[in-house]
């Protein structure tokens, strides 16, 4: 399984140095497209979509975040770094299944 990641700029391009490929999406058009095709590859197991952009649509991400499974999709900083008001990975955990950890 290979991992995605769509967003901004920068973001996409230091994955890549690593070897994951990544799409650059700047409008809500562009990340619905790019996520439409990476839920549909059968060989992708992890989509990375920044903060940024995953904005753009929020409730899908939202949906997606506490839904998905294969490929699992997780919502990351961009290049500014983790926002103050986004709650935390285990707060995400806590609100979606109820246990703490």
């Amino acid at each position: 399984m290979k991992m995605l990641v769509i967003g901004h700029p920068e973001t996409v391009l230091g994955f890549s140095l690593v070897g994951v490929h990544g799409q650059v999406a700047r409008t809500a058009e562009e990340v619905n497209q790019a996520l439409d095709e990476a839920l549909s590859a059968e060989d992708v197991g992890i989509v990375l979509v920044t903060e940024d952009v995953a904005d753009l649509i929020q409730p899908r991400m939202d949906q997606l975040k506490l839904r998905s499974t294969v490929p699992l999709v997780v919502e990351i900083p961009g290049p500014e770094g983790p926002r103050p008001d986004r709650p935390s990975l285990s707060e995400v955990i806590r609100r979606a299944i109820g246990v703490r950890i």
